[in-house]
């Protein structure tokens, strides 16, 4: 076996891999990753849980080579791990969850289509660098500098394919609507991460409907299943649309914050429906939702969510965000 297959099976051995094969960090390979910020590579950008080991722009750098990261894609992963430690987005609690959840990964901005992060057609997997090293970079700290080990210290009962990575950018050129960052407070020149806890992508299959009250009731149904979490307790959302249907709502003259407040007010089920399964406690479950019901009413409509359609969330967990660059 050559050197670099000896190095690969080390990193195996150590279980410092999510899995995969990783590249090993050489000398010459961190050099080149280190080149592409001007950051001290001694700077902690904070430290990773539960185990909190620090992360500095060195050892981010380590696992971006690890990752497969071009030098090009540091200051994108850089900014994300400064969301994932910002106290709102606890990563205690998605390091350690039951559920399935793990950082989803938003770039706007021009830098995000100079490396080719990629927002259209299969943005989610496979096929695309930038997408696929950037995402695993932050799992590989997760595992190693926070120790979120599947089974001791992550105990998803399952896992999911988008824990290996979950990163896109925003298709703006395609959208109807200004981005995602601008509706936040930022300009169209600013690069900008967004980090949010989520579970993993659901299909809304509607390759019918043509007006947006025909097309909000599948959307409205998918985000408040019975066998979903959010059904029950707050919980971060996002609804990724593609050119087509938000097209759907564009024409008929409605904006994205309009098409959010449809969603909140539509998404939800009747007290009876969700007496009838998944994890309903009875009052006991209901003593902390964050709004009242008539709970001797089954036809009392019970709301996916509370949040308000002018707020980004106010669940336990919430997006981190930041201009990094």
């Amino acid at each position: 076996m050559s050197g670099t297959g000896d190095a690969v099976e080390f990193f195996f051995d150590k279980q410092w891999s999510d899995g995969l094969p990783v590249v090993p960090p050489t000398e010459e390979r961190l050099a080149a990753m280190l080149a592409a910020t001007g950051r001290d590579p001694d700077e902690s950008i904070g430290l990773v849980p539960p185990l909190m080991a620090p992360a500095t722009v060195r050892a981010i750098a380590v696992h971006a080579v690890m990752a497969g990261c071009k030098p090009d894609y540091l200051p994108v992963v850089i900014g994300a791990m400064e969301c994932l430690l910002e106290e709102r987005f606890n990563l205690l609690l998605l390091q350690a969850t039951t559920s399935a959840g793990a950082p989803f990964i938003l770039v706007n901005g021009p830098y995000a289509n100079e490396i080719g992060l990629h927002g259209g057609i299969g943005c989610f997997g496979p096929g695309f660098r930038a997408n696929a090293t950037i995402g695993r970079a932050l799992r590989l700290m997760m595992m190693n500098l926070g120790g979120g080990i599947p089974g001791i210290t992550a105990l998803s009962g399952f896992g999911g394919p988008w824990r290996y990575t979950y990163c896109v950018a925003e298709n703006e050129a395609e959208s109807p609507w200004p981005s995602y960052a601008s509706a936040r407070g930022f300009g169209p020149a600013d690069n900008v991460v967004t980090a949010i806890p989520l579970e993993g992508p659901v299909l809304v299959w509607d390759d019918a409907s043509e007006q947006p009250e025909r097309l909000v009731v599948a959307i409205a149904d998918m985000m408040s299943a019975i066998g979903g979490g959010n059904i029950y307790r707050q919980a971060d959302m996002a609804v990724v649309l593609s050119p087509q249907h938000a097209d759907i709502f564009a024409r008929a003259g409605l904006s994205r914050d309009a098409v959010h407040r449809l969603l909140v007010e539509r998404a939800g089920r009747r007290l009876g429906e969700i007496r009838r399964g998944g994890i309903w406690r009875g009052a006991s479950g209901a003593a902390r939702w964050p709004f009242k019901i008539a709970l001797d009413n089954d036809e009392a409509f019970f709301p996916r969510s509370a949040i308000p359609a002018t707020c980004t969330s106010s669940s336990p967990a919430g997006p981190g965000r930041r201009a990094a660059w």
